[in-house]
């Protein structure tokens, strides 16, 4: 049986500006196990980017904790693995030198963080790209290269945020399957924001439908699609009944609002 790897404990924040205060975040509480992949799904300016930054200690709750291992890290930085929506990659750095960033700012060795680092990008399809700069690759490659340094970062749970929102659809789609390959092999703890029904059931285990501002828990759906997963799962019925469900209750949500 896995253990818990992250919980969240009634998330709050507001945030005030000239006197007046905004509620953004409302008692948000989930977990995500040792090797879960949980999706979260809101409407758009919802908060979750906001959740993010809470976990990874950029930003400070108003109520609630952060619970890592059964640690509390509320507030702490350094301790999640986080791919935000664009690469995010350092220009001047080449492929293999932001690739190891995660890895030489904990203290790795830079030839082992080097060894470690030519494996993975020819398993993400960018072997003898290593000298390349990040304007040299498209914006898959790119993704590819930003997910790499996450992976190789030494921590344990990784939150990427919307990181194949601004891929054309075909790219998209196999960044998916690579992304559920790679997965498969590593068996990360993934929180994954993503605005597409689509795409959170066929990469997760768990989906966590948010509400619209003050952003709270609406529903968590566990996917009960079997391991591994083919591009072919989407014609599946149990898939499409699911879909049909996740778009109504969101649909609920916006007509209550």
């Amino acid at each position: 049986m896995s253990t818990t790897k992250l919980e969240l404990h009634g998330l709050s924040k507001t945030y005030s500006s000239k006197g007046a205060a905004a509620k953004v975040i409302e008692n948000v509480t989930l977990t995500a196990s040792e090797g879960e992949f949980v999706s979260i799904i809101g409407p758009s300016g919802c908060g979750k980017s906001t959740l993010f930054h809470i976990i990874g200690g950029i930003t400070e709750p108003t109520a609630g904790k952060v619970m890592l291992d059964g640690k509390e890290i509320t507030g702490s930085k350094g301790l999640i693995s986080y791919m935000p929506q664009q690469p995010a990659l350092f220009p001047w750095r080449t492929i293999l030198d932001n690739v190891i960033m995660g890895q030489e700012l904990a203290g790795s060795p830079k030839k082992e963080a080097r060894e470690a680092a030519r494996e993975w990008l020819a398993k993400a399809g960018l072997q003898g790209y290593e000298k390349a700069y990040p304007h040299m690759l498209s914006g898959g490659m790119q993704q590819r290269a930003a997910f790499i340094r996450a992976l190789l970062s030494p921590r344990e749970v990784m939150c990427l945020d919307e990181p194949f929102g601004a891929l054309d659809a075909l790219t998209r789609q196999d960044m998916q399957s690579w992304l559920l390959d790679i997965w498969e092999n590593n068996k990360r703890t993934v929180l994954f924001i993503t605005h597409s029904i689509e795409e959170a059931l066929f990469l997760s285990d768990k989906i966590v439908l948010l509400s619209r501002k003050p952003t709270h828990v609406l529903k968590e759906l566990v996917v009960p699609l079997p391991r591994p997963r083919q591009e072919e799962v989407v014609n599946d019925p149990v898939f499409l009944e699911l879909k049909q469900h996740i778009y109504g209750l969101m649909k609920q949500e916006q007509r209550h609002n």
